[in-house]
């Protein structure tokens, strides 16, 4: 007679439903780093094009893919030390996610510096260039937090010491019996 009763409210009743929530985010932060990209390699190799003006599009998206964005990383960073916050961060992300966040990040600074040294052209193919490159690297931190957040509880049930006892997601050494995590001595 109870059955049509809703069932008690969880924490993992929460943790499955934000997944569920992040998941349009995490398609939106790819579509974008995407379609940025590929703006932005049109842009370097100069080739006509009649939607750079749309890189103003991708601007305003950056808006809807951060703000989960920031919440999550909040979240996700929140036991670990300062010096550990982008570890923290993506996590969750297969290794060539966190490989390319770095590298976008980097090649924003030399497009931004190269931009500046050879100054700005008045026409729409330059500012393509400049916009979207300052995008590239809020798309792929997006992508990269977002998606790290759905895979993240994954990851840190996994995490154990030497000895197989599971430890905390911010922990160098195990808890119960002081041995070194297994994820850090890779």
């Amino acid at each position: 007679m109870a059955g049509w009763l809703p069932q008690p409210l969880t924490a993992g009743y929460f943790k499955t439903m934000l997944k569920i929530l992040l998941i349009p985010f995490v398609v939106l932060s790819a579509i974008g780093l995407f379609s940025t990209l590929i703006l932005h390699l049109a842009s370097v190799l100069k080739i006509q094009f009649e939607h750079y003006d749309k890189v103003f599009y991708l601007a305003g998206g950056v808006f809807v893919v951060w703000l989960p964005t920031v919440l999550v990383v909040g979240k996700l960073t929140k036991e670990f030390k300062r010096k550990d916050f982008w570890k923290a961060a993506m996590r969750g992300c297969p290794a060539w996610v966190k490989k390319l966040a770095y590298v976008l990040i980097a090649y924003a600074v030399i497009n931004f510096i190269y931009m500046m040294i050879t100054g700005p052209d008045e026409n729409k193919i330059s500012t393509a260039r400049f916009v979207s490159g300052h995008l590239l690297p809020f798309y792929v931190v997006a992508f990269a937090s977002l998606y790290s957040a759905t895979k993240v509880d994954e990851i840190d049930s996994t995490r154990r010491c030497i000895n197989g006892h599971p430890v905390s997601p911010a922990a160098k050494y195990c808890e119960e019996c002081g041995a070194a995590v297994q994820s850090d001595l890779k």
